[in-house]
């Protein structure tokens, strides 16, 4: 079965933001149908309420248009056909009002019918305050009678109260409305919230899925192919893009791991080639010497000639043993343990360890600038071992009597440690991790601890320098970079 064609991150991102909206849009579709439920439940218990009002006005009027009106005919007023018109008018105002604001065609009904009832009350009402040979008084105050007014006003009131009813009605299926949504609203509201989070956590999962955790792992392994693992694997995963990036760098981790086993070959090689020589002169020169002086042990005279052959060759392969260890001890890797000193401590140490040879050659030790003060992280055995060599090179080149200056200060590059000499200038400049001897003049040496020295600058991280002071002497400088001081 084919793998699946993997996402791009733009879908991954599409994904996420439709996510985002979908969970906005649900949001505010819902503050909407909310805001829009209240709004037309205010506007229909607005209007249900405005139509009771006006039904009320209605029979109100109605009341007060035959009692005024039959009042104002029994004292023979002659403006009672205006009260009686004036009435009417108003009450044909509110019908239409009502007509006006109905919503419905049981109301459209219910004010029909109530209209139709006032119009028989209206037409009883003109035929008895229109009729001007009523017999007397009496028969006209019966208007004032409440049984004739309640017969006269019956069919009015049964309309009234099935049009009130029927707004009761509706104004309690209104309000058991309200009571249903707010008692589930609590349940309702919440679903559609609920599904909008989980499809922005399902995008979050998938963005996280798809791009986060494969960035990261693409960045932390990197950092260890950076570092060297080049035997390390990106893991494969992700986005589209992802899934690139992280094949292109597991083929650049490939490719570099066959250059650096390529470049590590042609290094052994080389170096191989530059100590081959090395080896070859060192072990030649001592392997002549003693074949000379194994020639010349038959010709020997004496037994006291024998005796200064035997030890020429004794010298030879002591010295041959010297050059052996010395090289070795180069070859072998160095891991500093560093702590913090004083840099002077470190010169004052060597100076202890070759006080003896100093007062041999009766060498004056003139001290410069000296800050006590400034500090190194430093192996100090391995520094006393580099720095004996340094010594020990300007101690011999030296003329008897002659001053040996050091110095130590804290410059902007960081703790500068000096030694100069006053014996001629060195003969060559040497150059770290060459091997080739320069030109000695010494009979115990091993050539080896100038370059001994730079290993161990090189292993702390500090740099080591020759000058030659014009033609007069030569000044060895240690520097210790800033970052590695401490207070």
């Amino acid at each position: 079965m084919p793998d699946p064609v993997p996402r791009s991150l733009r879908r991954v991102l599409l994904g996420h933001e439709l996510a985002f909206l979908v969970l906005v849009a649900v949001t505010g579709a819902i503050g909407g149908a909310w805001a829009y439920f209240w709004q037309q439940t205010s506007a229909e218990s607005l209007r249900l309420n405005a139509q009771h009002v006006t039904a009320q006005d209605i029979r109100t009027l109605l009341f007060r248009q035959v009692q005024e009106a039959a009042i104002a005919r029994l004292r023979d007023v002659p403006s009672a056909q205006r009260v009686y018109a004036n009435y009417y008018d108003d009450i044909q105002t509110h019908f239409n009002a009502l007509r006006q604001r109905s919503a419905s065609r049981a109301e459209d009904y219910a004010i029909q019918a109530l209209q139709e009832a006032y119009s028989q009350v209206q037409a009883t009402l003109v035929e008895v305050l229109g009729d001007a040979y009523l017999s007397n008084r009496l028969a006209r105050g019966k208007l004032l009678d409440p049984g004739y007014a309640d017969s006269l006003v019956h069919g009015f009131e049964h309309a009234f109260e099935n049009l009130i009813g029927l707004l009761s009605q509706a104004l309690t299926s209104q309000s058991a409305r309200v009571h249903a949504w707010i008692r589930y609203a609590p349940f309702i509201v919440p679903v559609p919230l609920l599904i909008a989070c989980a499809l922005l956590l399902a995008s979050r999962a998938s963005l996280t899925r798809g791009f986060v955790r494969p960035i990261q792992a693409l960045l932390r392994d990197t950092q260890r192919i950076s570092a060297g693992e080049l035997d390390i694997r990106v893991p494969t995963e992700g986005v589209a893009e992802i899934l690139d990036l992280a094949r292109g760098i597991n083929q650049m981790a490939q490719d570099l791991a066959s250059q650096r086993e390529a470049l590590v070959e042609a290094e052994r090689q080389a170096a191989l080639g530059a100590l081959v020589p090395v080896v070859a002169h060192n072990v030649r020169n001592p392997l002549a010497g003693i074949r000379a002086s194994a020639q010349l042990l038959p010709h020997a005279d004496s037994a006291a000639e024998v005796a200064e052959i035997g030890q020429g060759i004794i010298e030879s392969v002591d010295r041959l043993g010297r050059w052996i260890s010395a090289l070795v001890s180069y070859l072998h890797p160095l891991q500093p343990q560093l702590s913090a000193q004083p840099a002077v401590r470190i010169l004052e140490a060597v100076l202890e360890m070759l006080k003896p040879r100093l007062a041999e050659k009766q060498l004056r030790v003139v001290y410069g600038q000296w800050d006590s003060a400034a500090m190194v992280m430093v192996d100090s055995d391995l520094m006393e071992q580099a720095l004996y060599g340094v010594f020990a090179n300007a101690l011999e080149a030296s003329p008897v009597a002659a001053p040996l200056t050091l110095a130590v200060s804290r410059e902007r590059e960081g703790v500068v440690m000096s030694i100069e000499d006053r014996a001629g200038g060195i003969p060559f400049l040497p150059r770290p991790s060459d091997l080739t001897p320069g030109p000695t003049t010494k009979r115990f040496g091993t050539g080896l601890g100038i370059p001994i020295a730079f290993k161990v600058c090189k292993a702390h991280g500090w740099t080591l320098a020759f000058q030659v002071i014009d033609n007069s002497g030569t000044r060895v400088t240690i520097t210790a970079p800033a970052e590695e001081l401490s207070a």
